[in-house]
Order: C-alpha cells, then structure tokens, then sequence
C-alpha cells in the first residue's frame, strides 16, 4: 500500500474574513484528497474564529499575535515535526513565512491586490523588498484573479513561469442551504446590502452617499465591524439617511440576509477577489460593484479591468467607476426597475455557477501535485 503523502496548509487566522473562509471552503471539499495525502492546518494567530475547517483536518494552533518573528519560529519547528510533503499558504505574512521556511514544494496563494494592500511608508517598503525577495522561492504563486496576477508580474518582477490565477470557490449550494436558515437581523421594508470588514479600501463612505442621492426609500444595510464605524455612523446621520443606514456589526450567517435583499452591492477602491459579490450572486442577488482592482470587471464582464469604462451594464451586474457616488446613485436608481432586477439576478446566479466549489478545488490540488512532483526526491 502507498503511504500517504502529507499536504500542510498555512493561514494567519480563521476569523470571519473571506480568505478564512475560502480556506474552509477549499478544505471542506478536498475530503477525496484524504485517500491520497494527510491533511493539516497551521493557524498563525490565536483569534476569535468566524470560519471552521472539517474536524478531520489536523489543525495546529498558534498564537503568533502578528508577529513575523513568531510566526517564522512556529513553522520552522512545525516543517520539522510534519515533514510536508507540500505546502499552500494564504495571505501576505504566512505565505513570507512559508515561502522562506518550507524546505519542501511550497504553493502561496495571493489573496490581495498586492500593491494596494501593502500600503506606504517604510512598512509598506519593506514588505515589498520582501515579497520581491521571498515570493519566487515559491514552486507556484496562485493569484485569486487576473488582475493580482499582472500586478505581481508588473510591480514584483514575479516571473511570469511561477503564476497562475484560479479564482476562488463558491460553495453555491452551501450558500443557499445556509440562505435558508432564519436571520438574526429584523430589518423591515425591502432594502439593499453590502458586507465586509468597516475599513477605509471598502469605501462604504461613498456607498452610504450614493444611497442618499438615490434617494429610495429602501435601507441599507451594511453587515460587518471594523475601525471606521463611528465615522460611517455619522456620515450617515450628516446625510440625512441615519434612520436607514443599518450597521448590525458581524453576522456569521448573512445569507439569509443578503437573499432577502434587493440589490448587492461592493463599493470597495480594491479588493484581491471580491468573495462577498460572488457570494451575493449565488443567492440570485442583481449586483452593483465598482470597478476596481481587481475582480469585479472580471466576474461580471468576462473582460480585464482595462476594457471598462464608466457606468457599464455588464452581462452579469452592474460595474461603476471606483469612488463615484453619482454613478453609483444612477446604478441604484437603474434597479429600481423589478424587471430588470430580476433579469440581473437571474444571469448573476447562473454566472455563480461557474465558480464551483469542486471544480476550483481540483485546480489547487493538481498544482500542489505539480509542485510536489517536480520536486527531486528526499528521503522521509
């Protein structure tokens, strides 16, 4: 009998953001893998969990606290006690980690639009020298969308040989199981939704101000928690629309939610793969999104970032300049029309489906046996 081989995978926590749960997701589905590799889950930071991988996955938690120092002390002691044959990482820090511990085939997944999410200053500097250095010490780096991919390869000098994209995974059927469940948010009256953490790149500033020039008497419903709360809160009292502006913080379940709303919206300047809008389409919700790196051209106008320009009624949703409040009003107001809101929740919901969960799997897993396999042999 073949002895298993053992794949580890790296993530800095699992709370309830959505590289967490794409995490999850993708573990979920690989139970199949378990005939051929045994499977385990290094957790960097000893947060509050919003996502559960499957009990039979071998989890090892730390609690790095943020640390690079820590968390590069914990994976090179775990390297040395599992011995993996393979490794995938997700997001910035454990893919540096990973990529400059592994002593085996490492696979990093890039979550984030790299330059925007790494931010300025000499922090900012010195996670780029570090991702320019670390990152090709990787056998593959996946990127989440077409869009990560070019800005790696521009601004990185990533080699073109080490990328590849593969979108995230839905679990459109889990989703929708889930949509049925019994919300735990009263909202009363139709109205629109958006979700994410409350931080300045999600740009939920401008959604509230279009919401206000669009002037409908639908709420707007914003499910998430973060730093930019109070200022969110009183923006929309400034505006006039505090009374239907609703922040009901984290909801561990908003699918029942976001499948009784009339429109989904992402407002945000930039994302690595916008997760939620997929998600919002699975429940056959019409979408709004701004156009922004990098994602949303991609998923609702098959077409690059590049190839849209201004208000545009794509195929799948509706795509509106990054920062526009007016745009975004008009968007708004456009689906105002039910017919025309269902037309789109219709075609968001069959575009959904080509994002599913088992066939996304199966793509990371071949190029984590490409990695391991083109790796020489070593003794175990």
């Amino acid at each position: 009998m073949t002895k298993r081989k053992r794949a580890l995978f790296v993530i800095n926590s699992l709370t309830g953001g959505g590289a967490e749960r794409v995490m999850c997701t993708l573990l979920s589905h690989s139970e199949p893998e378990r005939a051929e590799f045994d499977i385990s889950l290094a957790v960097l930071d000893n947060e509050a969990a919003g996502n559960v991988p499957p009990d039979w996955v071998d989890v090892h938690q730390f609690d790095c606290r943020f640390s690079m120092a820590r968390s590069f002390l914990a994976m090179r002691k775990l390297y040395a006690e599992l011995k993996p044959d393979v490794s995938l990482s997700f997001l910035t820090r454990a893919n540096l980690v990973t990529a400059l511990v592994a002593p085996t085939p490492c696979v990093i997944s890039e979550r984030a639009h790299t330059s925007h999410h790494l931010g300025k200053g000499l922090r900012g500097a010195v996670s780029r020298a570090m991702v320019r250095s670390l990152y090709p010490r990787a056998a593959k780096i996946i990127a989440v969308s077409d869009g990560v991919e070019r800005d790696l390869r521009s601004n990185f000098a990533i080699p073109a040989s080490k990328l590849i994209s593969i979108p995230n995974p839905v679990d459109a059927e889990g989703i929708r199981e889930k949509a049925k469940q019994g919300s735990s948010v009263a909202i009363g009256g139709p109205f629109i939704m958006s979700a994410g953490r409350l931080v300045a790149v999600k740009n939920f500033a401008m959604l509230i101000r279009a919401f206000a020039m669009a002037g409908s008497n639908r709420k707007l419903v914003i499910a998430g928690e973060g730093e930019e709360r109070g200022a969110l809160e009183s923006l929309a009292r400034e505006l006039g629309v505090g009374d239907r502006v609703i922040l009901p913080g984290f909801i561990a379940n908003p699918y029942p939610l976001m499948a009784r709303a009339d429109i989904f919206v992402l407002s945000s300047n930039s994302e690595g793969y916008p997760n939620a809008l997929i998600e919002g389409m699975a429940v056959g919700r019409p979408v709004i999104s701004t156009n922004c790196n990098s994602g949303p051209s991609e998923i609702l106008a098959e077409k690059p970032r590049s190839g849209i320009s201004g208000l545009t009624f794509a195929e799948h949703g509706v795509l509106t300049p990054v920062g526009d409040a007016e745009a975004m009003a008009e968007a708004i107001r456009a689906l105002d029309d039910p017919r025309r809101r269902g037309e789109y929740g219709a075609k968001a919901e069959a575009r959904a489906a080509t994002f599913s969960a088992a066939a996304i799997k199966d793509r990371y897993w071949n190029v984590l046996r490409e990695a391991m396999n083109a790796a020489p042999a070593r003794g175990r």
